[in-house]
């Protein structure tokens, strides 16, 4: 029953900023780590960055230096701060969100936000 949000796509000029949200809903299961993917036309989908339970992160090599990924954990949400955008950035994000309940671990996908970087 766990859903997840996706919100801040649009249109940005290269050089611009944007900011994606990630809200999932509450459950009985918890967080163990959220992440954002990337999927430009006709390619396939890539990892962008990722947050665990613990903090730490990681991002791709394409992206390390702009982005960043933090979290709010009292209101499930994670956030991609996105700076010095570029045409290569171009792609639909999907937020994902790991989730586990005792021995048991699940994935939830978020709908997609377009991310169109263009002059």
């Amino acid at each position: 029953q766990v859903q997840v949000v996706e919100s801040g796509g649009g249109l940005v000029q290269p050089g611009g900023s944007l900011r994606l949200a990630c809200a999932a809903s509450e459950s009985a299961f918890s967080i163990k780590g959220m992440g954002w993917y990337r999927q430009a036309p006709g390619k396939q989908r890539e990892l962008a960055a990722a947050i665990t339970s613990d903090g730490s992160t990681n991002y791709a090599d394409t992206v390390k230096g702009r982005f960043t990924i933090s979290r709010d954990n009292a209101k499930n949400t994670v956030y991609l701060q996105m700076n010095g955008l570029k045409p290569a950035d171009t792609a639909v994000y999907y937020c994902l969100v790991v989730l586990v309940r005792g021995s048991e671990a699940r994935e939830v996908w978020g709908q997609g936000t377009l991310v169109t970087v263009s002059s």
